[in-house]
């Protein structure tokens, strides 16, 4: 496995690979409404490569397959964290992670992470700052703010 830096050559295989991973994975810990309006099928593609070259992304690539993605912006936000359903429990994850968390200059990493990504992060060292709901297009979903203090 290789973590490259985002292109937006990659655009249309980690919107698929999120979609997928949302409905395979996240099922889980939410229901099918839920996963439903948190990735639809109608996500904005040129929204997602614009807020992708804005942050520091990385794509993980397995023999020529997008296996895994994230990104974080310059306050130290990871933004979003995704790997293939079919990938998981792999350390791609921490691969990516380990890569946006030095690749940012703060004492202070903050993540909004899902129910099914929690665990993930408190492994990682994070700490719940509160859980909170999130309201899309009237559907409740609920998910923790965590951060991990960096020294």
């Amino acid at each position: 496995m290789e973590i490259r830096e985002y292109s937006s050559a990659y655009i249309h295989a980690i919107v698929n690979l999120f979609r997928d991973t949302v409905h395979r994975i996240n099922i889980k810990d939410y229901s099918q409404e839920q996963v439903d309006v948190w990735a639809p099928a109608d996500v904005n593609m040129v929204a997602w490569d614009e807020s992708f070259k804005a942050h520091t992304s990385v794509v993980a690539i397995d023999r020529g397959v997008v296996v895994g993605f994230g990104d974080i912006d310059s306050s130290g936000y990871i933004d979003r964290l995704y790997v293939h359903a079919d990938y998981q429990r792999q350390g791609i994850a921490t691969a990516i992670c380990d890569r946006l968390e030095s690749s940012v200059d703060t004492c202070r990493i903050t993540v909004h992470a899902s129910i099914t990504a929690r665990r993930f992060f408190e492994k990682r060292g994070y700490r719940i700052v509160r859980s909170q709901n999130v309201v899309r297009h009237g559907v409740l979903l609920e998910n923790y703010v965590m951060e991990l203090q960096l020294s």
